[in-house]
């Protein structure tokens, strides 16, 4: 194995002392949820704010399609329906490869029914021979009902989250994680704003799956943590916070690139439908392997931690050089 340096590109054990950088990226970190909330919120218009509000959310109409025997030309049925100046257009397979379902906007005004022929003639000169299975109409009853479900779904992950750090650890911890996950969602929604990225039930998917990452990545700091303070009781707690991440940050950091490495695959050949659910996907485990440095950790800090176990000697850190 001595032959293949590649082996050896991330250290065994880092030494970075990140307490003492923590007020500074605490601040940095305020500001950009602040910033976030406002990016999200304004113009405060239902339902979805500064947010780019997707069919699901906004209302609409499915069609649900059919091209057998052959396989449905997504990519055409796109190009050919987004011309059409009738809004944001989805076109998705489900199922068999000759069925996919279509959704697109009705302009406020417009004649429903007259849109919707418009599309089914469009579909049948680009596709061809095309059956057309279902057409329904996404009120704006539905469309907030799902939007007040998606928010209570992210409101029960966090809460659930919670609870759970309570019942494993301690309050505080359970109180630093949730204020990791919080920082989480707060800057995923900035981004999702930023970029304009669609915000429906992918979304809101990527984001729960998010908020399951950064748990897992916190949980195992937090259990390093813990352990630590039992066996370095006289070692003071910014120290003991410093080590803990410094032995798992290899192991962070091998585990963040095997997703990074499976969304950019699907961000480049999953096409649109799935380029926004791995671009939030992306930005989620960035920004929750910080949170679990310098967010969760530090807030641990403020309210204190309980030791047990018995006294040992204090074992002083290295300076902070990567070996």
């Amino acid at each position: 194995m001595q032959f293949w340096p590649l082996i050896k590109v991330l250290p065994v054990r880092t030494h970075f002392r990140f307490v003492r950088l923590s007020r500074l990226f605490a601040t940095l970190s305020i500001i950009a949820v602040i910033g976030s909330l406002a990016l999200t919120l304004y113009p405060f218009t239902p339902p979805c704010g500064g947010l780019a509000c997707g069919i699901d959310f906004k209302g609409g109409t499915v069609l649900e399609i059919t091209t057998a025997p052959k396989a449905v030309n997504l990519a055409r049925a796109r190009a050919a329906l987004g011309g059409m100046g009738i809004g944001d257009v989805q076109v998705v397979g489900f199922g068999a490869p000759s069925s996919a379902m279509v959704r697109f906007q009705v302009a406020a005004g417009a004649d429903a029914s007259a849109t919707v022929t418009r599309v089914e003639q469009r579909l049948t000169q680009t596709l061809g021979a095309v059956r057309f299975v279902r057409t329904d109409l996404v009120g704006p009853k539905v469309s907030s009902e799902l939007f007040g479900k998606g928010l209570l779904g992210l409101g029960l992950a966090i809460l659930a989250m919670l609870l759970y750090i309570w019942f494993r650890f301690e309050l505080q911890f359970g109180l630093g994680a949730v204020a990791a996950l919080f920082h989480d969602v707060f800057l995923t929604f900035g981004m999702i704003a930023i970029l304009r990225i669609e915000f429906d039930l992918r979304a809101v998917a990527a984001i729960l799956t998010i908020i399951g990452y950064s748990m897992n990545d916190t949980v195992v700091v937090f259990d390093r943590f813990r352990e630590n303070l039992r066996k370095y009781k006289r070692m003071p707690v910014g120290e003991v916070i410093d080590m803990s991440i410094n032995e798992m940050l290899t192991r962070t950091i091998i585990t963040s690139m095997t997703a990074v490495l499976a969304l950019v695959a699907l961000a480049v050949f999953g096409g649109p439908t799935l380029y926004g659910l791995s671009i939030i996907m992306l930005f989620g485990i960035a920004i929750g392997t910080y949170s679990s440095i310098y967010i969760a950790a530090p807030v641990i800090m403020l309210w204190g931690v309980k030791r047990g176990g018995e006294d040992e000697e204090a074992v002083p850190l290295k300076p902070a050089t990567v070996r």
